[in-house]
């Protein structure tokens, strides 16, 4: 029962929409934002929610995810009851940024062509051929939602902090991103859809992950420039090491509890730590 119900949290993407919601919190606490916070987060989740269950309804069967595609198979109409209620609810908690209609509605608009490419219409499947930067906007996507659009929705100054923060989680979740692509390649090139990392050797993959990870240290470490405490630093730090320490194992263990678990949750784990700062 406790697996089956592990299984549900984590691949029901209710795990994920979680990490959201703490990467937002954390955003909020460290750049002191005081914009609607409440139905931000609100907005965050639903629409993670109906993002990734609608990616997941029109994803296939594959070799490579052995125990979250066995679980999408079983559970397609949960899929949909998932992506329904995530719409419902991202259209009420938009309703009190519709003035901010532009500025959210450029993660949509990425986020629907991230997983268009899998809908079985000539239009859309067209796209798997010109995809080439679907991890850049993904990870982009995920820093503009959880780092970026808060502090636009604050309406203050972006200030230099606000820059190098959202650059550090940029370049964080873009070497994670890379290891999902590398762990989906041989399906990717199965299904037609283009990506760099299916184009590029292992030397090429080897050189963009630990060049993002570099830019990732040297944005986090410029944040004491900005007045972030050193202790502050060192939590931010702390899941890029672990990525690092995680790439070679991650490039053979293709375990879906790896990578939706660990790797995903990576994305957060440094708020775990900087949370308790405020005490």
């Amino acid at each position: 029962m406790l697996r089956k119900a592990f299984d549900f949290f984590l691949f029901s993407s209710l795990f994920i929409s979680a990490c959201a919601l703490v990467m937002v919190m954390q955003t909020n606490q460290l750049l002191h934002l005081k914009y609607d916070r409440i139905n931000y987060l609100g907005y965050v989740f639903c629409s993670t929610i109906c993002s990734y269950n609608f990616h997941w309804y029109l994803t296939p069967y594959s070799v490579s995810e052995t125990d979250r595609s066995a679980w999408t198979q079983q559970h397609r109409g949960l899929h949909i009851v998932f992506f329904v209620a995530g719409v419902l609810g991202s259209i009420w908690f938009f309703i009190p940024f519709i003035h901010e209609w532009f500025w959210i509605g450029v993660p949509i608009g990425l986020t629907f062509l991230y997983s268009a490419p899998k809908l079985p219409y000539k239009p859309f499947s067209l796209l798997r051929k010109i995809a080439i930067g679907k991890t850049i906007f993904l990870a982009f996507v995920w820093m503009y939602v959880t780092s970026l659009l808060p502090v636009l929705l604050d309406e203050g100054p972006i200030s230099w902090a606000a820059i190098l923060f959202c650059c550090s989680r940029f370049f964080l979740i873009y070497a994670i991103c890379i290891l999902f692509d590398y762990r989906d390649r041989e399906n990717d090139k199965r299904e037609g859809i283009r990506s760099m990392i299916t184009y590029l050797n292992e030397k090429g993959i080897n050189f963009i992950f630990y060049l993002s990870l570099v830019l990732f240290l040297l944005c986090t470490l410029a944040l004491y420039t900005q007045g972030f405490l050193p202790l502050t630093i060192i939590f931010l730090l702390i899941p890029g090491l672990i990525v690092l320490s995680l790439f070679k194992k991650a490039k053979r263990n293709f375990s879906d509890y790896l990578f939706y678990f660990v790797l995903d949750g990576l994305m957060m784990f440094s708020a775990l730590f900087t949370f308790f700062l405020r005490f």
